[in-house]
């Protein structure tokens, strides 16, 4: 397996983790009171906006070519980085 192959891999395990971590989140909303209901559900939309910014990184990784690949694996790491920081945040405000 290339380097890239396993960034990929590794790339799509975090991808499922952070849905999983996603799904767990929206399972809540109709839990929460009405007055924490519109922040959990916009704290849920910007996550799933940064879900599908990173989903499309693996993507444009997956199609690049072989020397291209290092410039869209930062993109795909800055995209990373910032949905796992927002996750965080999200359920230490949402818990």
């Amino acid at each position: 397996m290339t380097e890239r192959e396993a960034y990929v891999e590794g790339l799509k395990s975090k991808l499922d983790q952070w849905d999983a971590e996603i799904d767990k989140l929206e399972t809540k909303v109709d839990v929460v009171s009405a007055d924490a209901k519109a922040q959990y559900v916009e704290y849920l939309a910007t996550l799933k906006e940064q879900r599908d910014e990173a989903s499309s990184r693996l993507e444009e990784l997956r199609d690049s070519s072989g020397d291209a690949w290092q410039e869209m694996r930062d993109g795909a790491e800055r995209a990373a980085n910032a949905l796992t920081e927002s996750l965080k945040s999200a359920k230490s405000k949402l818990h």
